[in-house]
């Protein structure tokens, strides 16, 4: 069942390690099917090294376990709960990724400096509010997916492929689970330079509204010209 899912979702928690985004098990990819009624998602605590296409698990919208033999995700509840929200989006990915989690744990949006991050995220990379007490002790991982949601309520998840949770880290997503990875690969690199831009220049000021809107929309939309008609490359390339 969902072969060919199973295998794009395992490459992208594999890939996660090739691309620097994780320190031992802290990070998950998921994806979800055509019909949108089935998520497949990295078994809970299994080294990325030992990971094959048969270890992923399959679960309903609700999050309950359709296939697998091993223990799904414990961000499972937060990433059906995005899935059932947000409706473009088809696959996503969690790290604890150095930079962007330093953001997180600051809680502080990260700011659009300059025309690297406009070619990706249209605006500041937003940040939640921080759990309640009540929200934590009820249902933890739930409760992470509607501040997500919440945060949304003004903003369009396609043109903001990412977020980070306060005191958390940071959650990207996009039209499938290599896609997610590509957003999540983005947001550490935005991440980093911000922190080191603000190093060499803490008055550092936003990058103008006239430019950001340039360089978001010659890679985005309908009226975009970069790259080409049909990509050529493994997904990753910005």
């Amino acid at each position: 069942m969902l072969k060919d899912l199973k295998d794009k979702v395992c490459q992208a928690n594999v890939d996660l390690v090739r691309c620097g985004l994780v320190t031992l098990t802290w990070g998950n990819v998921s994806g979800i099917n055509a019909d949108r009624d089935r998520v497949v998602i990295k078994p809970s605590g299994v080294p990325y090294e030992r990971l094959r296409s048969a270890d992923m698990v399959v679960v309903d919208l609700e999050g309950c376990v359709l296939e697998g033999d091993l223990r799904a995700s414990s961000d499972t509840p937060t990433h059906v709960l995005l899935y059932r929200h947000f409706q473009s989006i088809g696959g996503i990915t969690h790290t604890h990724s150095r930079h962007a989690t330093m953001f997180a744990q600051a809680r502080r949006e990260i700011p659009c400096l300059g025309t690297t991050h406009a070619d990706h995220f249209f605006g500041a990379v937003p940040v939640t509010r921080p759990l309640t007490a009540a929200e934590v002790e009820a249902d933890y991982e739930v409760h992470t997916g509607a501040v997500i949601v919440e945060r949304f309520a003004d903003l369009d998840p396609r043109a903001m492929p990412a977020v980070l949770v306060a005191s958390h880290g940071p959650f990207a997503w996009g039209k499938d689970a290599a896609d997610s990875l590509k957003n999540a690969v983005a947001l550490e690199a935005v991440a980093e330079m911000a922190i080191g831009t603000w190093l060499l220049n803490a008055q550092s000021p936003q990058l103008e509204a006239y430019v950001l809107d340039k360089h978001y929309r010659r890679k985005h939309g309908p009226n975009a010209y970069y790259g080409q008609k049909e990509s050529l490359g493994s997904g990753l390339d910005i």
